[in-house]
């Protein structure tokens, strides 16, 4: 089994990935176990002078003016319960770990004062595969608290978790995995939910779909311009030298490689529709977002974003707005438009490949003519998904709901952000489905295609999967073949 070892900095999307879909094990070397300790005897010490430390001796919100005087133990248990709030249908089993995963990684950089005794049952749950039961429902985006509840309550032996793929008592999922429930210090509690863990690691699966589909449009987008008999002239690099915009090179280049060897046919036409003369500066532009997406990923991956949080080095302890994640937010926004963007010239290159007939191919690529509807009944399904794509990519970091009496006066909605995004990236992967289908048709229907090897190997899978269209059929389940393989990890081009 592959491991990921945590060292307070430096982990990445890959990491989360490797853990969250690839069951990879987790362990933190020495270091951070020692910096925990020394995190934890500074937050005792500050709060043993009497310092007022919020959510430790006072109340969380619009009771921050309650002083906490009692059992500072049972009131983190308290704290818990009391904001167990989300519901909603359950988040998946793989952003549920990616969320662990994140909350871990936090908290081994040191600033939450959390004791080591519950930062390693929150290790040992995540290598059993013991996952709470995380309702969707619940967070705005000021920390995910609601539904971070769920984790911290699985490790105090409460709530629902599923465990080798049933649904239990957190009790009783952590007894099968020989585990047993912890009891929280002061501070623990807070420490375990306050944190965007959740936005932050589903953030980091959405960016790793939206590079895979990111290579997938590139491969469609060139296989177009071959079955479509593109002037490939605007990928030429002076010309993108001319004009270094956001990724514009690098998604050129891809481009220029994926047609590199193809046979010598003259372009059909001077200038391509702009969904292909632009191809390069509409994925560059993509590209770009992406790596500003994943960029505000891993700064939240690495980041001491608690509230309060705790400085070892100068023996204090200070309250932030670190757990807000506007910036993470916004760039997912700017993700998912990058990606709308990218999706509608998919669509219009389906549009422009199964039409009337561009550039010599037969109408509606139906090599039979006549009533045949070829592949023209398709437009109206990457018509629904581009309008599926369109609505989510709507903004919502300005939907917020002033709440806890005024002192939560505003939020950033990144879980919803994230989530939609996630949402789009797989509507997205339809639509190049779709577009390869229509490109390979193409290529097939053409007369002199001499692809070149990068776009052969695309044709080939392609057709190993999806046979060419000869007559009228069901073209819904080839795109549902390909989108599958698309998705699984099968498409092999």
């Amino acid at each position: 089994m592959t491991r990921v070892v945590l060292a307070g900095a430096g982990a990445t999307v890959g990491d989360v990935v490797a853990v969250a879909r690839g069951g990879a094990a987790v362990a933190a070397v020495p270091a951070v176990a020692e910096r925990l300790e020394q995190a934890r005897r500074v937050l005792d010490r500050v709060a043993g002078s009497g310092q007022k430390i919020y959510g430790l001796n006072t109340g969380l919100g619009a009771n921050l003016g309650t002083a906490v005087s009692d059992d500072a133990g049972a009131f983190q248990r308290q704290l818990v319960e009391g904001r167990t709030g989300a519901v909603g249908e359950p988040l998946p089993a793989e952003v549920v770990r990616a969320a662990m995963f994140v909350r871990a990684a936090t908290l081994a950089v040191g600033g939450s004062g959390i004791s080591p005794h519950v930062f390693a049952a929150l290790l040992d749950a995540l290598n059993a595969g013991v996952h709470p039961v995380m309702p969707s429902l619940g967070s705005i985006g000021a920390s995910d608290l609601l539904v971070m509840a769920a984790m911290a309550r699985l490790l105090i032996g409460e709530g629902e978790a599923e465990f080798q793929g049933e649904r239990l008592p957190a009790a009783e999922a952590l007894s099968r995995a020989g585990l047993e429930p912890v009891e929280l210090a002061p501070k623990d509690g807070l420490s375990l939910i306050s944190a965007s863990a959740v936005s932050v690691g589903h953030g980091a699966l959405a960016v790793a779909d939206a590079l895979t589909v990111f290579y997938q449009q590139q491969q469609a987008g060139a296989l177009t311009m071959e079955g479509i008999g593109a002037n490939r002239g605007g990928l030429d690099p002076r010309l993108q030298r001319a004009r270094p915009a956001f990724g514009q090179e690098l998604a050129a280049g891809g481009l220029r490689t994926l047609l590199a060897g193809a046979g010598p046919a003259a372009p059909k036409t001077l200038q391509d529709p702009l969904s292909i003369r632009c191809m390069a500066p509409i994925h560059g532009a993509l590209f770009h977002a992406i790596g500003e997406a994943r960029k505000a990923v891993e700064t939240e991956l690495n980041a001491a974003a608690d509230n309060p949080l705790v400085l070892v080095e100068d023996g204090a302890v200070l309250s932030t707005g670190n757990f807000h994640t506007a910036a993470l937010a916004l760039a997912f926004e700017g993700m998912g438009l990058a990606i709308a963007q990218a999706a509608a010239a998919s669509a219009a290159r389906f549009v422009q490949l199964t039409g009337t007939g561009r550039n010599g191919l037969p109408k509606y690529l139906s090599p039979v003519g006549g009533a045949s509807a070829g592949f023209v009944p398709l437009q109206k399904a990457v018509g629904a998904m581009l309008a599926a794509i369109r609505h989510k990519a709507n903004p919502v970091v300005l939907d917020f709901l002033p709440v806890s009496e005024g002192v939560e006066d505003h939020a950033t909605q990144t879980p919803l952000a994230v989530a939609k995004c996630a949402g789009m990236i797989a509507l997205w992967r339809r639509l190049v489905a779709f577009e390869l289908m229509a490109a390979a048709q193409a290529v097939d229907l053409g007369e002199d295609v001499r692809l070149a090897p990068g776009t052969a190997k695309v044709h080939a899978q392609v057709r190993k999967l999806i046979r060419p269209l000869h007559e009228d059929r069901p073209l819904g389940a080839d795109a549902e073949r390909l989108y599958e393989a698309l998705s699984s990890g099968k498409w092999q081009a």
